[in-house]
């Protein structure tokens, strides 16, 4: 699997996921860097990481959506090409129009930096194929502002389309708002677009990939994405 994984000014993640990619596919990432026009030639997965694109000026993510490289995310996204975009990420996909939404401030107005669980919603997804349908699953999230907020219209779209992947659950699955830890709409912690190649989650996979952490939940998602192209080139 051909990797990419973007790197703006403040991005602090991107070390963490491109180790995270190399551990479990077996293959060390390309960074790419913002003022890049053109991704990788060949490029299988283009990752948008977590940390403080522009210090978080602005809104979340708003100056980095508009980076020279993001209009080659957009034409590949556009190609069908699978781009994942994780907490800051999600944040930068949003504002570039990849997907609908915003992420505004936590409910209660505080940092957010511990373990949660999350409900995996459909396995018939690039980005589920790792897991199975229902299974829980535990990762952290480091945020102030992953509260996902769309208007009514939207949110029936991706309900209706099963465009939610993952939701913030209590440890035996249940959504429940005392364990919506940032007040999203419908528990929901990461969607796709309307084609299903482009995911947006708030919870870090790539920081429980390793034994030695304590907990390699987050490794399906990276080796159902492989599982998934490796198929596809067969």
């Amino acid at each position: 699997m051909k990797s990419a994984v973007l790197v703006f000014p403040g991005i602090n993640r991107e070390t963490d996921m491109a180790r995270a990619l190399t551990l479990v596919t077996g293959n060390a990432p390309t960074m790419v860097w913002h003022a890049d026009t053109s991704l990788p030639a060949g490029t299988d997965l283009v990752v948008v990481p977590g940390g403080f694109s522009y210090g978080d000026y602005l809104r979340c993510g708003a100056i980095a959506a508009r980076a020279p490289i993001m209009d080659a995310v957009r034409a590949y996204a556009g190609r069908g090409g699978l781009v994942l975009g994780v907490c800051n990420g999600f944040q930068i996909l949003c504002e570039s129009g990849l997907l609908p939404g915003v992420l505004m401030r936590n409910a209660r107005l505080k940092f957010i930096c511990r373990d949660v669980f999350l409900k995996v919603e459909h396995s018939d997804s690039p980005f589920t194929r790792g897991y199975n349908a229902g299974q829980v699953i535990r990762v952290p999230v480091a945020h102030g502002e992953g509260n996902y907020v769309a208007d009514d219209d939207t949110i029936a779209r991706l309900e209706g389309g099963g465009r939610v992947l993952y939701r913030y659950c209590s440890p035996d699955g249940a959504i429940d708002p005392a364990w919506n830890h940032n007040g999203a709409i419908n528990s929901i912690a990461g969607i796709v677009n309307e084609r299903g190649n482009v995911l947006g989650m708030m919870p870090h996979p790539e920081n429980h990939v390793e034994a030695a952490i304590g907990c390699t939940d987050g490794r399906g998602l990276f080796a159902g994405l492989a599982a998934h192209l490796e198929a596809a080139a067969a």
